[in-house]
């Protein structure tokens, strides 16, 4: 049997796996609430670009601009702090996973 992806599953293990996504403007995880990307969506984001880590930092440099623009449109008089943006966003991309040599 499948999921609708194509996923082979035994009829009694079927579960729904929620993408870890951010709910805008907060940039909250939709599924866990923690702040996005969130473990798991950094996880599923590795698995996604596990082949173009140079496109995951890309992406998630763009999705750092988003934030940080949702981020002062919601508090303009509250700036928020550029290196932890970075950290959270961009940073960790640059150390392989468990296991692999960089």
């Amino acid at each position: 049997m499948s999921t609708s992806n194509g996923s082979p599953t035994h009829p009694h293990q079927r579960r729904v796996i929620r993408p870890h996504t951010p709910m805008r403007p907060l940039w909250l995880c939709r599924v866990c609430a923690a702040a996005w990307p969130c473990p798991p969506a950094r996880l599923l984001l590795t698995m996604q670009y596990r082949r173009d880590r140079v496109g995951l930092s890309v992406y998630l440099a763009s999705q750092l601009f988003e934030a940080t623009a949702d981020l002062l449109k919601l508090n303009p008089d509250a700036l928020p702090d550029p290196r932890e943006l970075f950290d959270r966003f961009v940073a960790w991309t640059a150390r392989p996973p468990s296991g692999e040599r960089s």
